[in-house]
């Protein structure tokens, strides 16, 4: 319970209300690893293809995200985050940076090792 509300508490520090868990998580796709196709975003995302349409459109609606055709297969479409897009990401993170640095003030340095220990492990466990 305790990974849950430290989850929620970070997601709560957001650049934009009113944007979804899943559509920051699309945004940061893009931000890591450069533009995706369509069906490689839902893949990642593990969601069915149209769900992620629904959601790239409503990226793209906002101006954080661009599609472009592929210049070798123009079958394929190219997901890109813009400028704005990746003005989102950088606040958010630094938003929830400074968050979690203020809450990590109040305890004391072996406790913080622990936790950046832990988080090593959590890693782990997630990327299984």
């Amino acid at each position: 319970m305790a990974t849950f509300r430290l989850a929620r508490r970070l997601r709560a520090q957001r650049a934009v209300d009113t944007m979804s868990d899943g559509q920051f998580a699309v945004l940061v796709a893009l931000k890591k690893d450069g533009p995706h196709t369509l069906g490689e975003l839902a893949a990642r995302e593990r969601v069915t293809a149209p769900s992620m349409n629904r959601t790239v459109n409503c990226l793209e609606e906002s101006g954080w995200l661009t599609r472009t055709p592929d210049e070798v297969d123009r079958r394929k479409v190219n997901i890109e985050l813009t400028d704005e897009g990746l003005a989102v990401v950088t606040e958010t993170v630094r938003r929830r940076d400074a968050w979690l640095e203020s809450a990590l003030t109040g305890l004391e340095p072996a406790e913080r090792e622990l936790l950046a220990a832990a988080s090593v492990l959590m890693r782990k466990v997630a990327d299984s």
